[in-house]
């Protein structure tokens, strides 16, 4: 079938908003296709070569940030701190593993989300349910709670806006390994884990003192100063997304040019679905969600759809089963796409499979089965001769309490609640982020050897 930008229109659709107003929301598309492009398509093409380098083992995939971006904390600290957390995180598996790492944010663009009920109760009151603030808002309440198209004007610009602040942070000296010291965030300062990052720094010190003494210093050598964060996010609403893919001007081919890199969660992944018809037609490296319902024919003509030329770099899978399921589901899987002979990126989610409520129904996931289906992930691999590409994870910069446990943060159920922000699902605090780069990074190490 002929692929256009519209033709998932002609197929079912989940994790959809319904809007009262159409006339509106034909508005606002006509107007978002008049916008610039918030990324180029040579932008997309550079990072999928880097993830076709992931593929064949050279390189590591480190894929973080928000679960839902939220209008209400958009600020340039919340950016900035992000930011600055990826970059430790990447230094910290750099310098382990010998490899450069392809950074990519849950940033710009993740506004929206899939909910496993079109509704929420609360009492004798049913409303529809928060799915973003690209199109409703999270207060319960009728107004609040009705789907308005005009949200994705401003979602369109807020993500212009960080995107912006991302590419100065990143071209303008905020990354400059000479600041590497600069770095840590202040409540990372003054514990274990904050003194484990200064001794690494400090090591890129000395092996920066040495490069200069050799006449390599970052005046000369922009990598040294200079680096690169992608922007990705789940491509959930259509109308949005088909607005802003646009045609490029060099090769033809069509690009979302909403983000560089789009994935399709584990509830829109049907062969006979609207995401798939979208995803299958645009250029940009893509992934899809592999949850613990995923079976091997069904994957195997997933890959086929959507990167039909079997192109590295192309399609990211992107694993998350839970703790308790990854060691008998994922394998399989794993053998028959490697036996099949497709060229993917392996990722793992260690998030979405490892989610619980408390006794006072605070949504939470517990340190330790993040960390056991990471270190699960890995060893299936070492024992399928397969690569593991990298990580994708929910987290952020800043102090919160949203997942426990961990030695650096040691959060309890009952400490939740100070500090627990998140707009849908508990993200992993800078503090648990960078301790799970160091304890990934040992992974990665043994597999340079």
């Amino acid at each position: 079938m002929t692929w256009t930008p519209s033709s998932w229109r002609k197929f079912p659709i989940k994790q959809q908003p319904e809007y009262k107003d159409q006339e509106a929301l034909k508005r606002v598309e006509e107007e978002l296709r008049t916008f610039p492009p918030l990324i180029f398509a040579g932008e997309a093409r550079e990072l999928k070569s880097k993830l076709a380098q992931v593929a064949r083992g050279e390189a590591i995939l480190l894929q973080g940030g928000d679960c839902a971006e939220s209008f209400a904390n958009f600020n340039a600290t919340n950016i900035r701190e992000l930011f600055k957390v990826l970059l430790q995180m990447n230094m910290v598996l750099m310098y382990s593993s010998g490899k450069p790492v392809v950074k990519i944010g849950r940033i710009a663009g993740q506004y929206a989300k899939p909910r496993s009920s079109p509704v929420e109760r609360i009492g004798d009151v049913e409303l529809p349910s928060y799915r973003g603030d690209i199109i409703n808002e999270i207060e319960f309440s009728p107004q609040a709670r009705e789907a308005k198209p005009e949200k994705m004007i401003e979602a369109y610009y807020k993500s212009a806006a960080t995107l912006n602040l991302i590419r100065a942070y990143a071209r303008g000296g905020f990354a400059d390994l000479r600041q590497v010291h600069q770095w840590t965030l202040e409540f990372l300062q003054d514990n274990e884990l904050g003194q484990r990052f200064k001794e690494l720094a400090d090591k890129i010190t000395e092996a920066l003192r040495f490069m200069e003494a050799c006449g390599v210093d970052p005046d000369n050598t922009p990598q040294l100063k200079q680096t690169t964060l992608y922007t990705s996010h789940e491509a959930l609403l259509l109308p949005y997304e088909e607005a802003l893919t646009r045609r490029d001007s060099f090769t033809g081919e069509w690009y979302d040019c909403s983000a560089h890199f789009l994935w399709i969660g584990d509830r829109t992944r049907d062969l006979d679905g609207a995401h798939v018809e979208f995803f299958r037609g645009i250029r940009n490296p893509i992934g899809v969600k592999v949850g613990p319902s995923m079976g091997e024919e069904e994957l195997l003509r997933l890959i086929e759809r959507l990167n039909p030329e079997n192109e590295a770099g192309r399609l990211t899978l992107i694993v998350r089963m839970g703790a308790e399921k990854i060691g008998e589901l994922f394998p399989p899987l794993l053998r028959r796409v490697r036996d099949a002979g497709w060229n993917v990126v392996w990722s793992i989610d260690p998030m979405h499979g490892n989610t619980y409520k408390t006794e006072k129904g605070l949504k939470t996931r517990d340190f330790e089965q993040i960390l056991r289906e990471v270190r699960a992930f890995f060893e299936i691999h070492k024992a399928e001769g397969t690569i593991p590409g990298g990580l994708h994870l929910e987290m952020t910069g800043s102090n919160v309490t949203e997942c426990t446990g961990s030695i650096s943060a040691s959060i309890t159920e009952e400490a939740l609640t100070s500090r627990y922000h998140t707009q849908c699902d508990p993200r992993l605090n800078a503090d648990q982020a960078l301790e799970l780069a160091f304890m990934v990074a040992e992974n990665f190490k043994e597999l340079g050897r």
